[in-house]
């Protein structure tokens, strides 16, 4: 259930669309959030975090090897939005630690299968020479000996799964991501999934909104309740039936990233967070940001949350899930 507008101002999930001049009813909407390339925000950030915070953990942030990250970089510049800080790994765990944010989850995914292995060793490789960041581990679904995959990346230190229905066109629910679930879910690692339906792209390969819902996710964390899921994204476009399998399942988390920013086209999610406090966690998509890095927590900050609900939302329930 949304709280009521009052708890959370402005509430623009529920606000009516403005008109255009004239009085005529508004433009029809893209068929795709990313149907053409999104503009940059100018705003002002920060030069760190204020010490009032209570503990910030970013529990979402993207760490790539260089060629990967200028791939990426690339997709972005043609179909998705400028990228303001072009920071590699190591940049960006200096840049994010020097302005107050404590710990960082470490995510990457991998884009096609026989790369995870490598991708592994690299991020096992980042935990060592950054002891604050928690390194995910990245699988390519229904590749060979992928339950194998992701227990030597366990083995080497990696405390959490990251993957992409949308990069790596696949839908949740598909029995080829038994053996990963299975694995996850016996040694206790959770597992971050975008399976939200958008950004939805044209340059995608696949139709996000056909492998992307929220019964493909209740499916998931019915077969497997021990399974600890996170959803990024708030499961964007879903908001309201994300909040309902959080009021019903207790292995289900979901984060922020860029979804309170008030940038992405669409409604304004910020009720969900106050939907279950403590099962919603404080992530930001750097460096892969077409705004101010600390855009998000400040906003956050304004909306005047109780002050147990903020530290949950900051760091505290990022530090229950990841052991931090």
């Amino acid at each position: 259930m949304r709280p009521a507008c009052g708890d959370l101002l402005p509430c623009l999930a529920t606000a009516p669309m403005a008109e255009e001049p004239g009085g005529a009813a508004p433009a029809e909407a893209p068929t795709y959030m990313l149907e053409r390339r999104l503009e940059a925000l100018n705003d002002e950030e920060g030069e760190r975090l204020p010490t009032s915070l209570p503990r910030v953990i970013d529990a979402h942030v993207h760490l790539f090897p260089d060629r990967l990250f200028d791939a990426i970089w690339r997709w972005f510049d043609a179909y998705g939005w400028p990228i303001r800080y072009r920071l590699y790994t190591d940049r960006v765990v200096e840049f994010l630690r020097r302005r107050g944010v404590d710990r960082i989850v470490g995510l990457h995914y991998a884009h096609k299968p026989g790369i995870a292995a490598s991708m592994n060793r690299y991020m096992a490789d980042v935990v060592a020479r950054h002891p604050e960041v928690l390194g995910a581990a990245t699988v390519f679904p229904g590749e060979e000996d992928a339950g194998g995959i992701l227990e030597r990346a366990f083995a080497s230190g990696l405390r959490a799964v990251k993957m992409h229905c949308h990069v790596q066109s696949f839908a949740p629910d598909d029995p080829a991501l038994h053996e990963v679930y299975a694995t996850c879910a016996a040694h206790d690692v959770p597992l971050v999934i975008h399976a939200g339906r958008e950004p939805r792209s044209p340059a995608y390969k696949v139709d996000t909104y056909a492998l992307c819902a929220v019964d493909r996710i209740e499916h998931v964390l019915k077969d497997y309740p021990t399974l600890r899921l996170v959803v990024p994204h708030l499961g964007a476009d879903e908001y309201d039936g994300y909040a309902r399998l959080l009021g019903r399942y207790d292995n289900l988390w979901l984060d922020t990233t860029m979804t309170v920013a008030g940038y992405l086209p669409g409604s304004d999610p910020r009720w969900v967070l106050r939907v279950r406090p403590g099962r919603v966690l404080y992530g930001t998509d750097f460096p892969n940001l077409p705004y101010a890095w600390d855009r998000e927590v400040r906003r956050l900050r304004a909306l005047a949350l109780p002050e147990e609900e903020l530290e949950l939302l900051l760091g505290r329930a990022a530090a229950e899930l990841f052991g931090l």
